[in-house]
C-alpha cells in the first residue's frame, strides 16, 4: 500500500501509478491551470477525469480529499520536504507546483511577490466575475429578465479586461517572464469565447489581451495541458 493507494479517493478512481503525482480534474479554466502547469515543469504525473456532478465531486471519496467539492486537486506522493501532499484550489496548487520545481515563480523574492500578486488578481477578481458573467449570459441566469446582474458581470469583465491590457503594454507576461499567473489568467480570458461573450465584453478593443491569449495558447504545453484529462 501507499499513500495514493491509501487514500478514500483512489476508490473512485484508481490509479495506475501510485508512485506519481495524481491530478483530479476536469478541464475547465480551473481545472487545465495545474494540467498545463505540470506539463510546463515536465513532471510526471497521472490525470483523472473527475466530472462536475455531485454524484462526482460530492462523492465521499472526492471531499475526502477536496471538502469544498471543487476540481482541481492533487495527491503528491513525492513531497518537496520528503512528505506526501494532498492539496486542493488551484492556485494553492500552482504555488506548490513552482516552488517544488523552482520554476515559474521568480528568481527574487520581488519577482515572487508581483507573479504572486497577478495570481491573487486571478483568483480573487478575473475567476469568480468571469464566471458569474457565464452563469448570467450563457448558462440558467441568462433566463432572468432583470438585466441588472448582466450589466454587472459585464462592465466587471471590462473593467478587468482593461487593467490586464494596460499591464501588458510592452510586455509578454503579466507578471514579466512567463509564470504561474499567466497559466492562472490566460485560461479564464479565453473562456470569453466559450461564454459567447467576446463581443458584449469587447474584448477586440483590448489588442494587448487579444495577443496575450494567442501568444498562451501557442504554447505546446499549454495546447496539451488544456485537453488533459481529455473530455467524455
Amino acid at each position: 500500500m501507499s499513500f495514493v493507494t491509501d487514500h478514500p479517493i483512489n476508490g473512485k478512481y484508481p490509479a495506475e501509478n501510485p508512485d506519481i503525482l495524481q491530478l483530479y480534474a476536469f478541464p475547465t479554466p480551473n481545472g487545465v491551470k495545474v494540467s498545463i502547469m505540470l506539463e510546463e515543469i515536465g513532471l510526471p504525473y497521472e490525470a483523472h477525469l473527475v466530472g462536475l456532478s455531485d454524484a462526482e465531486v460530492k462523492s465521499p471519496e472526492f471531499l475526502a480529499l477536496n471538502p469544498n467539492n471543487k476540481i482541481p486537486a492533487i495527491l503528491d506522493p513525492n513531497g518537496s520536504d520528503g512528505e506526501p501532499v494532498a492539496l486542493f484550489e488551484s492556485g494553492a496548487i500552482l504555488i506548490y507546483l513552482a516552488e517544488k520545481s523552482g520554476q515559474l515563480i521568480g528568481k527574487t523574492a520581488a519577482e515572487k511577490a508581483q507573479v504572486i500578486q497577478w495570481l491573487m488578481f486571478q483568483m480573487g477578481g478575473v475567476g469568480p466575475m468571469f464566471g458569474q458573467l457565464g452563469f448570467f449570459y450563457k448558462f440558467a441566469g441568462a433566463d432572468i429578465e432583470d438585466p441588472r446582474p448582466r450589466e454587472r458581470y459585464i462592465n466587471e469583465a471590462k473593467r478587468l479586461l482593461n487593467v490586464v491590457n494596460q499591464q501588458l503594454e510592452g510586455q509578454d507576461w503579466i507578471a514579466g517572464d512567463y509564470s504561474i499567473a499567466d497559466i492562472a489568467l490566460a485560461p479564464w480570458l479565453g473562456a470569453l469565447d466559450f461564454y459567447g461573450a467576446t463581443e458584449v465584453v469587447g474584448l477586440s478593443e483590448f489588442p494587448n489581451v487579444t495577443a496575450y491569449i494567442e501568444r498562451f495558447m501557442a504554447r505546446p504545453a499549454v495546447q496539451k495541458g488544456r485537453n488533459t484529462p481529455p473530455r467524455p
